[in-house]
């Protein structure tokens, strides 16, 4: 592995850094998703919105369930609002910097947090 980084599946074998780095940047990044992804899971256990999610259907963010029955509940529009979100963080706001660190985002703030 470059740099002499512990690599047990010897997917840095060639030697080529620039793989390299962009492997610890995906790798980075799909930790932040999944740490997110957690708070998701976790959190209606103990907090829910108050009102509507969709008001056109009468849903209220209380009738959502908890858990993996909850992504069947969600209608398309909210769907499509949390793509565009997602998107909109991943080339407005965390844009990658080749020359910055991996996971180093020019406008991440103190621990990722902007303006922080």
């Amino acid at each position: 592995a470059p740099f002499g980084y512990w690599d047990p599946a010897g997917l840095s074998k060639d030697g080529d850094t620039e793989a390299f780095k962009r492997r610890r940047v995906t790798e980075i990044k799909h930790g932040r998703v999944s740490m997110w992804a957690c708070m998701g899971y976790i959190t209606p256990e103990y907090f829910k919105w108050p009102g509507y999610c969709s008001p056109s259907k009468g849903l209220k963010f209380a009738d959502i369930p908890n858990g993996l029955a909850a992504p069947s509940k969600i209608p398309g529009a909210g769907w499509v609002q949390i793509f565009l979100f997602c998107g909109l963080l991943e080339k407005g706001l965390f844009v990658y910097d080749p020359s910055r660190a991996p996971g180093d985002y020019e406008n991440g703030g103190v621990l990722g947090v902007p303006n922080g």
